[in-house]
């Protein structure tokens, strides 16, 4: 299944979501789903492209598409919360209908995390619960694994711990080295991402008031959709 056939459907929704992208470097993710957003293929619109570095390659893409920037420097506040407090307050007058981690590579704080639960998602390079954190393709490496892969999930107090909304697995091959790992792994971020964004827009996924991730009403299994099944 291509990026393109993942994010391929007709919306359902006619009003098109507000989405707020939270970058720290070159915004890969972000572009990709910039393109889905602008040929149709996704029911919403980036508003706003936010990094904690004023240097970021996607601030300056995100600017060269009208699309407005913002930065938050973490190096500006005496601590993650105040922090997070600042940042909160820039994406909240955006008017968000979802914020979407796509490379921000800060830990979030409750103080961000807690007014956006059920509307802030992010993508991990590995196939969650297995591996969170840093340095996801060398462990899977290391562990014997067969198989990698990334997930989509929505972000809760744990680090890399929220429920997944969608996953995606590529063969572990080899003579794999890291770098060839995440080359292959990278291959199926964008389009499992633009997916499940498409998902949200469209109102079939849902957060529950349990934690739950819903498809269509009924409970994803904890892997979340299968990205081959689709």
């Amino acid at each position: 299944m291509s990026s393109t056939e993942s994010c391929g459907h007709p919306p359902v929704n006619t009003a098109k979501k507000r989405l707020v992208v939270l970058i720290s470097g070159r915004g890969s993710n972000m572009n990709s789903l910039l393109a889905a957003t602008r040929s149709g293929q996704i029911n919403g619109e980036i508003v706003a492209v936010v990094s904690n570095r004023a240097d970021a390659e996607g601030l300056r893409v995100a600017a060269s598409q009208g699309i407005a920037t913002a930065v938050v420097d973490h190096r500006a506040h005496p601590s993650r919360e105040e922090f997070d407090r600042a940042l909160y307050q820039v994406v909240d007058a955006m008017q968000p209908d979802f914020v979407i981690l796509a490379g921000f590579m800060r830990i979030l704080t409750p103080h961000f995390v807690t007014p956006l639960t059920g509307r802030l998602i992010n993508i991990h390079p590995s196939l969650l619960p297995k591996y969170p954190g840093l340095d996801t393709h060398r462990r899977a490496l290391d562990a014997g694994d067969t198989e990698a892969g990334a997930t989509v999930h929505f972000v809760t107090q744990e680090l890399d711990g929220g429920p997944a909304i969608i996953q995606a697995r590529v063969p572990v091959l080899a003579g794999d080295t890291p770098d060839t790992l995440a080359a292959r792994v990278l291959g199926v971020e964008h389009a499992i991402y633009c997916e499940a964004v498409r998902l949200l827009c469209d109102g079939s996924i849902r957060y529950s008031q349990q934690g739950q991730v819903l498809l269509d009403g009924n409970p994803l299994p904890e892997s979340g959709i299968l990205f081959s099944e689709r």
